[in-house]
């Protein structure tokens, strides 16, 4: 899980935060502030200070904030100067921005606020559409504005070159005041509350900011995204009355509560419209009024002013306003929705801080409230002291006897004193004067420091029994400040009051040690400083306590019963200065905000028993009831070992003499299935199908496959002995829960065995099964080596390979269909490793995956997998489906088509029909996380309402209507979530497209392992800190670019080469051990009217694929000229590629061909690559199709050499290039299911 931070502010105006890693509440000590009110989200926190300005706390993190600022310069020739800066009247501006209607001098460009700063100076943008220019970075035309070009032709008249300046934000964890020169608000701010994140098909990063004045007006802040965390100007929303609080959840909802108790809520919140379009009215829960709100993703809860907690039925995206309300047990005074619809409440009473338990997505009301009892990190030292302090003392509670030593004499004294005086505690004056100046206490006594005070009798007042002003305006935290005591006083101490006469006040009532601790009524501050005493029931202790009705004095409520297990213990401390809180008390909260705290029902947090208040007494009460020594433990376990063999002997004597009745060798596991018939016509028809596994003499386990079906009322049966199974993999398919088997002929032939199961869990259960099975037989146990292949199929399915010498041997390698891929758990989109063991995957939602050593996981959970670094991995993924219409000169464009036009709903290729209603998830196991949503992220580009225009279906679609385009179409998109298990670990927090480690020699021991990435914003990183003991790495280093990237590798000799998304490539000089980010970037020309989307570099070669599936080789790289000088085609049909550390080259291929036709993604290996022919002669076709991915970077094993008299016998055949050509509809289509 994830570090994430619960964020807090005490009534003196503190602010704390919690980490979910962390035991005490670690106080902001940056800014010399008294905050009112935070709200948080994942990558900040927003506050309101005592002056009513906001302030903003951005996390540190890795990745820096940076922003491109730019602008124009523009000339015009003359046939005098040439090209100057003399232009028409009718120009555009010397300095302008790129449409030439906006005047930006250089100098015009301010940091928005003192939280940036400039990176450099302004500089010229020497690049045109990722080709460098010839002339300082000027672009030519005919006039302005016109279609710019780089080269100068003889009717140039104009040219313009960018400029560019980054500044970054540096205003990190600290709190800095957002900027009110030109956007600041009328009004002093009283509320605020941030959300928005997760707005449908909403710009990552970006965020929502709604305010609420002291006039009770809103406001929402806009602009506020990753390189622009402080936004950009305030807008007023107008309300149907004074809003004295609001709240924002993550996603569209935003509830308001107005100044009579009622409550509003926002409508029309979306992509486009953040701020919503309407407000909606709610009634109160109860005729009080409510007084606060809080929502989430899917909840509404409400405080009323009677301090009443309610909870909101029926609420969701489609119905923000809810069914109605539900009372709640428990009195708050404010509550708080964080992450996960988690709840934090405040206490109306003692103002402790609560979280709601059980709370889940099928039971998001929860179950009870329970109570944090973290420490501060100024109570740190002192409740450790208090921890030490039973023992110091003599107080170590054991089942045995002990002598009495003096202090428990004074101890008598003191309770006999007690018993007389009607049951106050009174000091001891016989054996021991407290105070007195003359007396000389025991030395032993003086240093030693005793538990605070814990007394729950019938006496005691219930621990909420502190009066706290109630929260009716912001003035509270004013009453609570004037009453601050000053240094040294006697309030300071937690005294009671002295009169004018001498005599002392009443006594303070004595509290629990969970809370806070006082002194004995009656003491002044000097007598106070003589020995300390204790006075502890033994008797008592070990009993039970006597029982309390609930609600009476001395009560201790459920939620409390794990601090209070000695409730009849009675320890009086004297000393002043051992308050386990201070002398500020106990925690005593204003405000909570859990916006960014990622937890969840099953998260192990420790702020429950931290070692706060209740630490002292939990050592005590274990060392009570755990009094067996350790020896006495293991003579008692070795005694029932003994015993449970006599016994086993005993049972078995007499059965000697009978016969095994069950042979164990063989074993038979059977079920019915359907399977696609191999012979046209092909259908689904009902087979039985059977395992048989036994056992040989020698132990070693085989197995076989019958697959019994009729054919012309004649029963017949398929076999296949289990040791030939290269595969078993799980096949994309809409109505059928389906799986292939592949052996080496069926490789061969593109066409497997497919079987179809009645449900997805006999399906996994045999999958499960089978594998396990072909592992036994191949004597494959345990994680996959270092050296191994990886793979993931077209639905994330991740498969592992271990290579034999022999793969790359010259003249014959090993076949790839003979390779046998085993599942790994998890589910991922891309995974790369490197031949020392460290292994990266990435998940579709672009999370970072490091794996853990382990193996099993997902299907295999409990069957065969490790028993430790199995992780909960969760992966989302949208849904795709397009709406299609085509124009007439009547109604313009409708759903009515022609006859011959696709589905008016339908998938990319127009061939299925695909409607919002029938649309499933992938399997069962993914749940829907959002609904249906206009995609506006196409590459092509859509108009403002999503749609793409074309000619005709199907066609180039664009974003832009012109008056030849008669259809359109756009796109919808919905979100799915699956939770699975797996050898895997998140690499928290940045996102991630791409990846790419170092591939290392095989006898190669590298102490930091580079690995660089590519952020799904585009941004390139390199990892700090991998090593094989750490794989996950320590931190980020973000490496300047001018523009977004999206693909990268590293090779040997630290080579990194990389693809930005226009298709332009990049080689990055100077990485090194000692400077891994390296130096600058050198452009390197694409091949010839040709766009790269993906690079992979091995020992010396370099290979990359365009977006026509082209597959290049670049030529003449080498030490002294390590960027080459041009690029060689290889191939076509190819979707990735994959070169190792030995210049292996491994791609996905499309379109090869089978018996029974085209196969798209094929794992293929290229035949004869050596030094003398780095591109190698063949290509040799392996499992497929239905694979996205694979990765050869980790095996460096070298190949046997072989030598032979003559090579005219060419024994391998030799396999062509795939060739395009249309892929026809089969049902048996591919593996994967592309």
């Amino acid at each position: 899980m994830p570090v994430s931070l619960l964020w807090a502010v005490d009534v003196r105006g503190r602010v704390y935060r919690l980490s979910t890693g962390g035991q005490q509440w670690e106080q902001c000590h940056d800014a010399k502030l008294e905050f009112k009110r935070v709200t948080a989200a994942t990558q900040c926190c927003w506050g309101i200070a005592c002056d009513h300005n906001i302030y903003l706390n951005v996390h540190a993190s890795d990745l820096s904030i940076r922003y491109q600022e730019e602008t124009y310069e523009n000339q015009r020739w003359n046939p005098v100067d040439g090209f100057s800066e003399r232009l028409l009247p009718s120009d555009r501006w010397q300095w302008s921005d790129a449409t030439g209607l906006v005047h930006q001098p250089l100098d015009g460009f301010d940091l928005p606020s003192g939280g940036w700063e400039w990176e450099a100076d302004w500089h010229a943008d020497e690049n045109f559409e990722a080709v460098p220019t010839e002339k300082a970075g000027w672009t030519y035309a005919m006039d302005f504005p016109a279609t710019y070009t780089k080269d100068k032709k003889w009717n140039s008249c104009v040219r313009r070159r960018r400029w560019l300046r980054y500044r970054r934000y540096k205003a990190r964890d600290s709190w800095a005041k957002i900027p009110s020169e030109q956007s600041a608000l009328p009004d002093p701010v009283s509320d605020i509350s941030c959300g928005g994140w997760e707005i449908s098909e909403e710009p990552r990063g970006r965020l929502s900011l709604w305010a609420v004045s002291l006039q009770g007006k809103v406001w929402y802040r806009e602009g506020i995204q990753h390189h622009n965390p402080e936004g950009s100007s305030w807008t007023e929303v107008p309300v149907p009355g004074e809003v004295v609080q609001i709240s924002c959840g993550p996603g569209e909802l935003v509830w308001a509560v107005l100044w009579e108790g009622q409550l509003v809520v926002r409508e029309g919140i979306g992509r486009d419209c953040p701020s919503g379009t309407a407000w909606t009215v709610v009634d109160s829960p109860s005729t009080v009024g409510a007084t606060g709100v809080a929502v989430g993703v899917n909840v509404v809860w409400a405080v009323t002013k009677d301090n009443k907690v309610w909870f909101r039925r029926g609420v969701n995206s489609h119905n923000p306003c809810g069914t109605g309300w539900i009372g709640m047990v428990g009195e708050m005074i404010m509550v708080n929705v964080g992450l996960n619809d988690q709840v934090w409440a405040l206490g109306s009473a003692e103002r402790g801080l609560y979280q709601r338990q059980g709370v889940t997505a099928s039971e998001l009301s929860g179950k009870a409230w329970r109570a944090l009892s973290a420490p501060r990190d100024s109570e740190r030292s002192h409740s450790s002291a208090s921890t030490s302090s039973l023992h110091s003392a003599g107080c170590f509670f054991t089942g045995e006897v002990r002598g009495q030593s003096a202090a428990s004499d004074a101890d008598s004294d003191i309770e006999r004193e007690r018993a007389a005086s009607g049951g106050s505690p009174v000091p001891a004056t016989s054996d021991a004067h407290v105070g007195d100046p003359g007396h000389t206490p025991d030395p032993a006594l003086d240093n030693t420091p005793l538990p605070p005070l814990a007394y729950l009798g019938d006496d005691a007042p219930p621990p909420n029994a502190r009066s706290v002003p109630k929260v009716t305006s912001d003035s509270f935290i004013s009453e609570l400040l004037s009453d601050r005591p000053g240094a040294g006083g006697p309030s300071a101490a937690g005294l009671p009051a002295q009169e004018e006469d001498g005599q002392p006040g009443p006594p303070p009532p004595p509290t629990t040690t969970s809370s806070s601790s006082a002194p004995a009524p009656g003491l002044s501050a000097s007598q106070s400083r003589g020995p300390l005493w204790s006075n502890v029931d033994l008797e008592e202790t070990q009993s039970q306590p006597d029982p309390v009705a609930e609600g009476a004095p001395g009560w201790v409520g459920p939620d409390r019963a794990d601090t209070c297990s000695l409730s009849s213990v009675v320890t009086y401390s004297l000393a002043l200065e051992e308050e386990p809180y201070g002398e500020d008390g106990p925690p005593m909260w204003a405000w909570v905000s859990g916006g960014g705290c990622a937890v969840d029902s099953h998260s192990q947090l420790s702020w429950f028993s931290g070692p706060g208040a209740t630490g002292a007494l939990v050592q005590p009460v274990q060392s009570m009831s755990l009094s067996v020594s350790p020896g006495q433990t293991a003579a008692w376990h070795q005694q029932i070992l003994e015993q449970l063999g006599q016994r086993s002997k005993r049972e078995m004597e007499n059965f000697k003499h009978y016969e095994q009745a069950v042979e164990q060798s063989v074993w038979v596991k059977k079920g019915t299935m359907q399977w696609w018939r191999d012979w046209k016509p092909h259908k689904w028809v009902d087979v039985r199908f059977a395992l048989e596994q036994f056992s040989g003499p020698d132990g070693n386990k085989d197995g076989i496959l019958f697959l019994y079906y009729n054919f012309n009322e004649e029963k017949k049966y398929l076999h296949a002995f289990v040791n030939e199974v290269t595969i078993f993999v799980p096949v994309l398919n809409d109505s059928k829960h389906t799986f292939a088997i592949y052996t080496a002929e069926r490789t061969k032939q593109r066409w497997p065995i497919r079987l179809a199961a009645s449900t997805e869990l006999e399906m996994h259960d045999w999958l499960a099964l089978l594998s396990v099975s072909c592992c036994d037989s191949r004597g494959i146990t345990g994680p996959p080596s270092k050296q191994a292949v990886w793979s993931v199929t077209c639905r994330g399915d991740v498969f592992v390979s271990e290579p034999s010498p022999a793969l790359e041997a010259l003249p014959y390698p090993t076949p790839c269909e003979q390779m046998f891929w085993r599942q790994v758990g998890g589910h991922l989109r891309l995974v790369e490793g490197n031949s020392v063991g460290v292994v990266w995957g990435i998940g579709y939602d672009h999370t970072a995956w490091v794996h853990t050593g382990g193996y099993g996981g997902g299907i295999f959970q409990g069957l065969a997998s490790s028993t430790d670094n199995i992780y909960t991995q969760t992966d989302v993924k949208s849904v795709y489906i397009y709406e299609n219409q085509r124009w007439n000169p009547v109604s313009g464009y409708t759903n009515r088509g022609l006859p011959t036009d696709r589905y008016m709903w339908s998938d990319a290729s127009g061939l299925h029909e695909c409607t919002k209603t029938h649309t499933t998830t992938p399997s069962p196991h993914w749940t829907w996380v959002s609904d249906w949503a206009v995609d506006y992220g196409v590459s092509e580009g859509t108009d403002r309402e999503g749609w793409q225009y074309a000619a005709d279906f199907p066609a180039s679609y664009h974003g832009y209507k012109t008056l030849k385009d008669f259809v359109r179409r756009r796109r919808w998109a919905r979100k799915c979530k699956l939770t699975t298990t797996g050898p895997w670990q998140e690499v928290p927090p940045i996102a991630l497209s791409d990846v790419s480690i170092l591939p290392c020699a095989a006898q190669s021991s590298v102490e930091v392992v580079p690995l660089w990435a590519i952020s799904n914003k585009g941004d390139v990183l390199c990892r700090l800190g991998v090593t094989t003991l750490t794989p996950a790495g320590s931190s980020w280093l973000h490496v300047g670019t001018d523009q977004a990237f999206k693909s990268v590798s590293i090779g040997g000799a630290s080579q990194v080469w990389a693809i930005a998304r226009d298709g332009s490539a990049f080689f990055r000089g100077s990485v090194s051990t000692c400077n891994p980010a390296g130096e600058c970037w050198y452009h390197i020309p694409s091949p010839p009217k040709q766009k790269l989307k993906q690079v992979s570099v091995g020992r010396t070669s370099i290979c990359a694929v365009d977006e026509n599936g082209n597959l290049w080789y670049r030529k003449d790289v080498t030490p002294s000229y390590p960027q080459g000088s041009s690029w060689e085609h290889i191939s076509d049909n190819v979707r990735k590629v994959s070169v190792g550390p030995l210049d292996q080259v491994w791609i996905i291929a499309d379109k090869v061909q089978g018996s029974h036709g085209l196969s798209c993604g094929t794992v293929c290996h290229r035949l004869g690559v050596q030094p003398l022919d780095p591109k190698g002669q063949s290509w040799d076709y392996g499992i497929g199709g239905g694979w996205d991915h694979v990765s050869i970077r980790g095996n460096s094993m070298d190949p046997p050499r072989i030598c032979l008299p003559s090579l005219t016998d060419q024994s391998v055949p030799a396999r062509g290039v795939p060739h395009p050509a249309h892929d026809p509809e089969g049902a048996n289509g591919s593996a994967g299911g592309c």
